[in-house]
């Protein structure tokens, strides 16, 4: 989402520049790190020619949630072991088929050499036959319990049985119309119960993914040792198996905040700002926390004051001007 918006500023870029060279803005002295920000100040017909838009946002109560890191899976294995199941129960089938012949066999032959109708050993030869299929038999059983324990330990017990039984989301997964992404949490974040949904981004789509709980996942992510859990996005969500995506997992709780999207918001000097209204035709810069995102860009704000006036369109525009104005060592514009 982040590189699209990328593109479309710098579409823009060449306008702005030329705004601000036919409108110049005028700077208040900008002040030494540690002090108050400097005030931009822009007149109404300066504020309409670069497009700022402002409003009053009042704070709402928004569920928190964790920012974690998503992989999507390679369900190729996952194909792998619902084939092999599928074999081995076949075999099984197989093998008990065979086995009932061979005891039937076994069970005449008997019978007939304890009235002399067969010599003995065509008996021992169809108890030959017998034995080799229970061994048979015991070996596919074997196998398919090898499996079903397989599929367990390697993607735990809710996709684990849908292997077994070849349940529709699985099937779904293999035919790839859903997709898998294990979604661990940072270290030392835990949840008292499974996040029932989550939000996951795509570096094709501009909007948000919405990610659905499947079950937790039977190990972590070696990068992140995190707690993961499993979760499944539509096969057309813009994923691919392989990729990296960042995740929204909400907490179970929720705070009071001011929703504030990306354009609204300027890094400087290491921090993240948004400016505020101070006057008509004055604006001053404002620190905020980003801990609580929304999505890679939007954010939940706490440390804003109720009522202010929030610069929505043009921020980064006026920080472009206060940069100016530290380059050139204060003053006004020339």
């Amino acid at each position: 989402m982040a590189w699209q918006r990328m593109k479309a500023a710098a579409a823009c870029g060449a306008t702005l520049v030329t705004l601000i060279t036919l409108f110049p803005i005028a700077v208040a002295t900008a002040q030494p790190e540690g002090r108050e920000p400097a005030t931009v100040k822009l007149s109404a017909t300066q504020q309409n020619q670069i497009g700022l838009q402002t409003a009053v946002l009042a704070a709402e109560s928004h569920p928190e949630q964790f920012r974690a890191y998503g992989a999507v899976l390679d369900v190729a294995r996952l194909t792998d072991l619902t084939n092999s199941y599928a074999n081995a129960q076949a075999q099984l089938q197989t093998a008990q088929a065979k086995l009932e012949v061979a005891r039937l066999a076994y069970e005449r032959a008997r019978d007939l050499v304890q009235s002399a109708a067969m010599p003995r050993k065509d008996a021992e030869a169809a108890e030959g036959t017998f034995r080799t299929d229970q061994a048979a038999l015991a070996a596919a059983e074997s196998q398919v319990k090898t499996l079903i324990a397989t599929a367990r330990q390697e993607w735990g017990p809710v996709i684990g049985r849908g292997i077994v039984e070849r349940s529709s989301q699985v099937v779904q997964l293999i035919e790839r119309e859903q997709l898998l992404i294990q979604v661990t949490l940072p270290p030392g974040v835990t949840l008292t119960e499974p996040p029932r949904t989550a939000l996951g981004q795509a570096p094709t789509r501009t909007v948000n993914i919405e990610l659905r709980y499947l079950s937790p996942a039977p190990r972590t992510d070696p990068r992140i040792q995190g707690v993961s859990y499993y979760f499944v996005a539509a096969g057309d969500s813009g994923l691919l198996p392989g990729m990296n995506t960042t995740a929204y997992v909400p907490s179970g709780k929720s705070f009071d905040g001011v929703f504030v999207e990306d354009t609204a918001v300027v890094q400087w000097q290491g921090r993240s700002w948004v400016y505020l209204r101070a006057g008509p035709e004055t604006f001053r810069r404002h620190p905020i926390r980003t801990d609580q995102p929304i999505s890679d860009d939007d954010y939940v704000v706490q440390d804003i004051p109720a009522g202010s006036e929030i610069v929505l369109r043009g921020a980064q525009v006026l920080l472009s001007e206060e940069a100016k104005s530290e380059l050139r060592g204060g003053g006004d514009d020339d």
